[in-house]
């Protein structure tokens, strides 16, 4: 009894005389006749239009409501419509959304952890490949080392089943170390000579470098006016370096063309004869047109005899002139060679006399 009476008496009491947990202490009488027990509402609120406040403070009982969240109908008081019981939620409020948004993003949590395990995964599978790979390039190696040995312990064998001599074995390994012995020193040289292309190639390539810069400095150094010509002449080259090419596929096409033709006509007798035909009517057209320009060139007989008396006339003048001038060029080898024989003399003479000015020097020492 004690036990309780000491409970009850360490109960809040409120303003209004109603404790915030369970019944007022019975020793007390409420204050005012306007203060009682609500029993239709919950612990903690007032009633609609009265003048009490909340209960308590703190805690999911102490939350206000609205009056406008109580709609007031024809049969008095009532709550709030939570919608019909179905399938489906009615009222989409927030906590419906928010429970939504938890789902979808406890979703993607999961893909998203899924993804990352399969990406996981596969680069294990990648790192492992690797790894392996390279297993299998050494293991690949060892294979055709041991293949070797195996092909050389088979002709062994071979041999010793054979009763080949020593001597002929001695002879074959002979011949092979000296094919050996010369493949390899070929291979030496190859790789001489590929060093020295590369070096060579280098040099070239440092030298292009060098009149590239030299031709940037010379094109800097240039008047604006033979730059801008410059640009242009470099454009234009452009463009006919584009259409030689397109040219020269062009013209690879039609030899591509000619070749498969050419086959197909080699194969068939009719073709062979229409190309000879085509030919033939070409040649006959190339004179027909010859000696119709040749008629069409020639005139009246007068006309003709006029222009062949004045070719005439002409070719006499060049002959006359011809003539002249070969006359003149031979006096002038005359006159040429008149003088290399006095040359000639006069180098005897000075020959002569150096000669005996040696003898008479010889003579005095």
């Amino acid at each position: 009894m004690a036990s309780n009476h000491k409970a009850s008496a360490s109960r809040p009491v409120s303003r209004g005389g109603i404790g915030l947990t369970g019944r007022p202490p019975s020793g007390m009488r409420p204050l005012s006749g306007n203060n009682r027990v609500a029993t239709g509402l919950p612990p903690g609120t007032a009633r609609p239009g009265s003048r009490g406040g909340p209960l308590g403070t703190g805690g999911v009982l102490s939350s206000q409501i609205k009056v406008a969240d109580r709609p007031v109908t024809q049969q008095g008081l009532s709550g709030m419509k939570t919608g019909m019981k179905g399938p489906q939620r009615q009222i989409l409020d927030k906590s419906y959304y928010l429970g939504l948004l938890r789902s979808k993003i406890s979703e993607l949590t999961t893909e998203i952890n899924k993804l990352q395990k399969e990406i996981e995964m596969h680069n294990q599978e990648n790192s492992v490949y690797l790894s392996y790979e390279k297993r299998a390039e050494t293991l690949a190696v060892e294979i055709k080392e041991f293949q070797g040995q195996l092909a050389d312990y088979n002709m062994l064998v071979d041999k010793l089943n054979t009763n080949t001599e020593m001597e002929e074995v001695m002879n074959d390994y002979n011949m092979l170390k000296a094919q050996n012995d010369r493949e390899t020193q070929s291979m030496d040289i190859i790789f001489t000579e590929r060093q020295a292309k590369e070096k060579q190639i280098r040099s070239v390539e440092e030298e292009v470098e060098q009149e590239k810069q030299a031709a940037d400095g010379i094109i800097r150094n240039m008047s604006p006016e033979k730059q801008v010509k410059y640009i242009e002449m470099k454009t234009t080259n452009e463009k006919l370096l584009q259409e030689l090419d397109t040219l020269q596929q062009q013209l690879d096409s039609l030899n591509m063309k000619k070749e498969s033709m050419e086959t197909e006509i080699a194969h068939s007798q009719v073709k062979q004869e229409a190309v000879l035909l085509h030919e033939k009517l070409y040649e006959l057209e190339s004179h027909r047109d010859q000696m119709i320009a040749e008629d069409k060139s020639m005139g009246s007989p007068m006309e003709e005899r006029e222009r062949l008396l004045k070719q005439v006339k002409e070719d006499n003048q060049e002959i006359a002139s011809m003539e002249r001038q070969l006359t003149d060029i031979k006096e002038k080898t005359n006159q040429f060679t008149e003088e290399i024989r006095q040359l000639d003399m006069d180098l005897e003479e000075h020959q002569e006399y150096t000669t005996l000015l040696l003898l008479i020097v010889i003579m005095l020492y």
